[in-house]
C-alpha cells in the first residue's frame, strides 16, 4: 500500500530561451519545495526549462544542447525530492514535448507529449513529433499518471493512465489566458476525475510572453471533480496538496483562491503583460502619449500599476485641436499617479509640414491627411524619448479602432507594445470605472464625455464609426466568433452597419500587420490568433455579390 504523498504545484515564470536561468530558479523552487514544505513530489509548468513557447528556439541545434547540459546540472543540484519538470527532447532528429522526472541526480523518466494542440496561438505540430506510450512513474509508492496539457483535454490518454494503474493524475501545462478559461479548465479537469476515478494535479506556467498572459490559477480535482486547491491568478509561489493512499484522494494544504470576477481579471492579466514584457526585455521603463482621452489614461494607470511611477514618463503633445479640458486631464492624471510629465505643443512642427505640403497640396481641401501628419508628428516625438532614455513607447489604442483602422500607421500606432490592443472600446470604459474603485485616477468626465481623436474642429468617434455600444458587438460577433453578415443581422443589428463594418475590418489588415504586439485577453486576438491576408480579393467579393458568397462573409 502507498503511502501518503506532499505535492507541490511550483506555478513558475520562466524567460523564454534563457535555459540557464531557468535552470537555477527551478533548482530553487525545488528545494524550497523539499525544506519548507516537505514535499516528496513537486512539479512544475510545460517546457519550464526553455519557457513556453519557444517557437522556432526549438529548431536550434545549440538549444538542445544546452538543454542537455542544463538537466545534468539540475539533476545534480536537487536531491530528496522528485521534480517534474517540462523540456523540448531531441532524440535521434526527432524533437519531443517532454516530461523528465528528476530524481537524485539523475533523470528517472521519460514522458513525450501525445496530443500536440494546433489551433488559435499554438503551433505545435511545426516543432514536435507527438509520443506513443502512457506515463505512469512511481513516486514514493505512489503510481502517478503523468500528461502534458492538451494530453488532458481529450479522454485517451487520462484513460490509459488508469488503466496502466495510476492512482494520481499529474498535468504539466502553458495554459495561456483568456476571459473564461478558467471555466473551461475546471470542466474538463472535472471530467477526467470523473472518467477515470482518479484526482488531477494540474500545473500551470504564469507571467506575460510577447503576446500572451498565463494566468496560473493552478487546479487540484479530487477524485469525485470537486475542486480541492485553486492556485492564485497571475502570481507565482508554491502551492501543496497531499494525496491519501487511504482515501486514494488528494487534501489541501492551506487556503483555495476563488476565482476573480471578469474585470478583475482582465485588468491583473494587462498588468502583468506589460511589467513582464517591460522587464524581460530590458526596458528602463516606459514612454506614454498622454491625450486626455479615456484610452491613454487607462493605459497610464496600467503602467503605473505594472511598473511603479518611477519607470513611466507622460508627454502631451497638444495641437491646435485640443481642448481646454484635454490639457488639464492629463495633467491631472500625471499629477494623480505621480509620473514624470512633459508638454510639447506640436503646432510649430504641424505649422512646418503643412508650408512644405503647400505647393503639392495646392487647391486640394484638408482631410485625413493633415489629421494624419499630427499624429505622426506625435509618433516622432515619442520614438525620439525612447530612443534617448531607453524606454519603451506603449501605444494606446483598443481593438475596435484596431478591427476598422481608426488609427494612423506611424503615427498613433508607432510604439513597442500595445496594452489595450485586445481590449475593445466597450471594455476600456468598464476598465476605467474598475481601476477608479481604488480611488479615482482617471477623470469622471474623461470616462464621461464624447469619445475624440481631436484631430480635427468638433471631432468625436461616431463622425467616423458608429457608436461603440452597437460597434463592439458586431465586431466581437465578427471577429472573434466568426459570424457571418447574415446570422450578425440575424441577431438584430441594421444589415447596412454591419456590411459597413465587416468591410473596414477587411480592408485594415494591412493595418494590423504593421501594429505592436499587445496583452490578447479574449478567445480571438489580432495577431496569432487571427491571421487574414492582407493582400485579398474576399472584400471585393463582398462587394460584387452580397452577402453569403464567400463563408467567411
Amino acid at each position: 500500500m502507498s503511502g501518503d504523498l506532499v505535492i507541490a504545484l511550483a506555478q513558475f515564470n520562466p524567460l523564454v530561451g534563457d535555459i540557464e536561468g531557468n535552470a537555477a530558479r527551478i533548482v530553487e523552487f525545488a528545494v524550497a519545495a523539499r525544506d519548507r514544505h516537505r514535499a516528496g513530489l513537486v512539479v512544475f509548468p510545460e517546457l519550464s526549462l526553455t519557457g513556453y513557447p519557444p517557437e522556432d528556439l526549438v529548431l536550434r541545434p545549440g538549444l538542445h544542447r544546452r538543454v542537455r547540459d542544463a538537466l545534468d546540472g539540475m539533476a545534480g543540484g536537487i536531491a530528496g525530492v522528485d521534480t517534474l519538470i517540462g523540456a523540448p527532447l531531441e532524440v535521434e532528429g526527432r524533437i519531443y514535448n517532454a516530461a523528465l522526472l528528476l530524481r537524485d541526480g539523475e533523470v528517472a523518466a521519460t514522458y513525450h507529449k501525445r496530443l500536440l494542440p494546433n489551433y488559435q496561438v499554438f503551433d505545435e505540430k511545426r516543432y514536435f513529433t507527438p509520443g506513443e506510450r502512457t506515463g505512469v512513474v512511481e513516486v514514493r509508492d505512489v503510481r502517478v499518471g503523468v500528461t502534458v496539457c492538451e494530453d488532458i483535454w481529450e479522454p485517451g490518454p487520462a484513460a490509459e493512465c488508469a488503466r496502466d494503474g495510476a492512482e494520481l493524475l499529474v498535468n504539466l501545462n502553458a495554459s495561456p489566458y483568456h476571459l473564461g478559461k478558467y471555466l473551461e479548465r475546471e470542466a474538463v479537469l472535472a471530467a477526467r476525475a470523473g472518467e477515470t476515478g482518479l484526482p488531477v494535479v494540474y500545473v500551470n506556467q504564469v507571467g506575460g510572453q510577447d503576446e500572451l498572459v498565463f494566468d496560473g490559477e493552478s487546479l487540484v480535482m479530487g477524485s469525485d471533480g470537486g475542486i480541492r486547491l485553486r492556485a492564485p491568478a497571475f502570481e507565482e509561489g508554491l502551492w501543496c496538496v497531499t494525496y491519501s493512499a487511504a482515501l486514494r484522494d488528494v487534501l489541501p494544504v492551506g487556503d483555495s483562491q476563488a476565482p476573480l470576477d471578469e474585470l478583475d481579471s482582465i485588468y491583473r492579466a494587462l498588468v502583468l503583460g506589460v511589467r513582464d514584457y517591460v522587464s524581460k526585455n530590458g526596458f528602463r521603463g516606459v514612454i506614454i502619449g498622454l491625450s486626455g482621452g479615456i484610452d491613454s489614461a487607462l493605459t497610464l494607470a496600467i503602467a503605473v500599476d505594472a511598473l511603479g511611477a518611477d519607470e513611466v514618463h507622460a508627454v502631451m503633445m497638444p495641437s491646435r485641436y485640443t481642448s481646454a479640458m484635454s490639457l488639464e486631464d492629463a495633467r491631472g492624471e500625471a499629477e494623480t499617479l505621480g509620473v514624470a510629465y512633459d508638454e510639447i505643443s506640436i503646432e510649430p512642427l504641424f505649422e512646418v509640414f503643412l508650408q512644405s505640403l503647400s505647393a503639392p497640396f495646392e487647391g486640394l481641401p484638408a482631410d485625413e491627411t493633415e489629421e494624419n501628419i499630427q499624429a505622426r508628428i506625435r509618433g516622432i516625438l515619442l520614438m525620439a524619448y525612447s530612443n534617448k532614455f531607453a524606454r519603451l513607447v506603449l501605444t494606446t489604442g483598443n481593438k475596435s479602432e484596431m478591427a476598422v483602422g481608426y488609427a494612423t500607421l506611424y503615427g498613433d500606432m508607432a510604439g513597442g507594445f500595445a496594452p489595450l490592443k485586445d481590449v475593445s472600446k466597450t471594455r476600456v470604459f468598464a476598465l476605467a470605472q474598475y481601476r477608479n474603485r481604488s480611488g479615482e485616477v482617471i477623470p469622471e468626465r474623461v470616462i464621461s464625455r464624447p469619445p475624440s481623436a481631436e484631430l480635427a474642429p468638433d471631432q468625436t468617434d461616431e463622425d467616423s464609426l458608429p457608436a461603440y455600444a452597437e460597434l463592439d458587438p458586431v465586431l466581437e460577433m465578427f471577429v472573434e466568433r466568426d459570424w457571418s453578415i447574415d446570422r450578425i443581422v440575424a441577431a438584430g443589428y441594421d444589415e447596412d452597419t454591419v456590411t459597413r463594418v465587416v468591410k473596414m475590418v477587411l480592408r485594415n489588415e494591412y493595418k494590423r500587420r504593421q501594429a505592436p504586439p499587445g496583452v490578447r485577453i479574449t478567445r480571438r486576438a489580432f495577431g496569432k490568433d487571427r491571421r487574414y491576408p492582407i493582400t485579398s480579393g474576399f472584400a471585393a467579393i463582398l462587394d460584387r455579390r452580397g452577402k453569403g458568397e464567400h463563408p467567411m462573409a
